[in-house]
């Protein structure tokens, strides 16, 4: 099959990454595999096309000259500005919600309005257009104070801290943005605070039936221990040992067919990933957000785990035929990833960093790294290029094994100024419940 993969992070590569390894398999041999505009860990196993991935117009001509039989839109950003509907109006299967849909990630109030027309049990909130409305939402909640961009801010638009003066610039940030200007309505969601671990759980959709895939965490917090701000995720694992049983079907049977339900009420069918992102608390399971969209890291994890053939499952789902799709088939095993983040990240980042080690870590049984943040300078030396360069990613018997080759693969990896967490699924290894999301 010809499969054309919009985007270009560890996400794509790891979509990408399963593609490839379907040679041979049920899936039916060898694909062509093409992506825009990759990287160059994809550019080792696909074509890669320079094409801007924001131009929906852009990328149906280029999944029309190739004769692709299936588009995976991967990033949140061409989501929302309807790359898919391009892409299915030329006529092609598209995994992808069209943009209407992916409001439930552009739009938290939008998302908001969603769960509580389908009586999905999430957090109380108020949607603010000023910091006066933030400070009295602020008050009337109390801490720890949970401020929320509206709109899209690449997972790094989620501030959660006890110190209400933090709370309120970081308001005050998400409404002085150039997106938020540009708008001219410019939200700020503050929440109520949501205790207990965090879970995220991908659920495909066709439209109407919804299909889990396996509960994975991914740690958000730059440092060790939960400290430091916010960034895209710095590791992921799966599976989830000290998960409630029945929690999967819980979520299906609660939040996620309920949302995809509301949603085809609406005329605005979801057909893509549904990332639901969940908080065990101590009075339920509630959600804390919805992605349209895998989410990276836990994406590197998931689909390592995932035995039955990817391919099959997201062109079922471009089709409109999860529900003639065989029960998921999934490997016993654990998997984690740890991110490897350039220096200054999630800061202001240093890149042009040469890269080496990566084959010696790809060397190591159930070891493979995926590009993100990396590109090649002009005597093609691999370079970093982003904030997050690299997610290490290893399958092992158990989370202790997989985490002991992860990060035995980043021993390899040389990155001059690089950071990572050294503690991705420790307590989970351990037999505890990880807090961390």
């Amino acid at each position: 099959m010809k499969i054309l993969v919009i985007g270009s992070g560890a996400r794509e590569h790891a979509i990408v990454h399963s593609f490839a390894a379907e040679a041979g398999t049920s899936a039916g041999g060898a694909h062509e595999l093409h992506a825009a505009p990759g990287n160059p860990g994809i550019g080792e196993v696909a074509a890669l096309h320079p094409v801007d991935a924001l131009d929906g117009e852009a990328v149906a001509a280029l999944a029309t000259s190739i004769g692709a039989e299936l588009v995976v839109v991967g990033p949140e950003a061409p989501l929302v500005a309807g790359v898919a509907d391009a892409v299915r109006a030329a006529g092609i299967p598209c995994f992808g919600p069209g943009a209407e849909a992916a409001r439930l990630e552009g739009s938290k109030a939008f998302a908001k309005d969603v769960m509580a027309a389908a009586s999905v049990p999430t957090a109380l909130a108020h949607v603010c257009s000023d910091v006066d409305q933030v400070a009295d939402a602020l008050d009337a909640f109390g801490a720890p104070y949970v401020v929320k961009d509206d709109g899209l801010a690449a997972g790094k638009g989620v501030v959660v801290t006890d110190d209400r003066q933090a709370a309120l610039e970081h308001a005050a940030a998400c409404f002085a943005t150039p997106r938020a200007a540009a708008d001219g309505e410019a939200q700020v969601v503050v929440e109520e605070y949501l205790d207990g671990p965090e879970v995220s759980l991908f659920c495909l959709s066709d439209g109407s039936t919804v299909v889990p895939l396996a509960p994975a965490q991914d740690f958000k917090r730059a440092l060790d221990d939960d400290a430091g701000p916010n960034t895209g995720g710095m590791g992921a694992y799966s599976p989830l040992p000290w998960a409630p049983e029945g929690l999967t079907d819980e979520v299906v049977t609660r939040i996620a067919q309920p949302t995809i339900e509301e949603m085809a009420r609406r005329g605005t069918p979801f057909a893509g990933v549904l990332y639901v992102g969940l908080a065990l608390t101590s009075r339920g399971t509630r959600v804390v957000e919805f992605n349209a969209r895998f989410g990276d890291p836990e994406t590197q994890v998931v689909l390592t785990r995932l035995a039955t053939p990817l391919s099959t499952v997201l062109l079922a789902a471009a089709r409109g035929a999860l529900a003639d799709l065989p029960r998921l088939r999934w490997h016993d095993d654990a998997a984690v990833t740890v991110v490897v983040a350039s220096h200054g990240y999630p800061g202001t980042v240093r890149s042009g960093d040469p890269i080496t080690g990566i084959a010696d870590a790809e060397a190591l049984a159930g070891v493979h790294v995926l590009h993100a943040g990396t590109a090649r300078d002009g005597d093609g030396t691999l370079v970093s290029a982003g904030g997050r360069v690299l997610s290490v990613v290893a399958r092992g018997s158990d989370l202790a094994d997989a985490r002991r080759l992860a990060y035995a693969g980043v021993d390899q990896v040389v990155l001059p100024g690089s950071h990572h967490r050294t503690d991705i699924a420790a307590k989970a290894a351990a037999g505890e419940v990880e807090l961390a999301g």
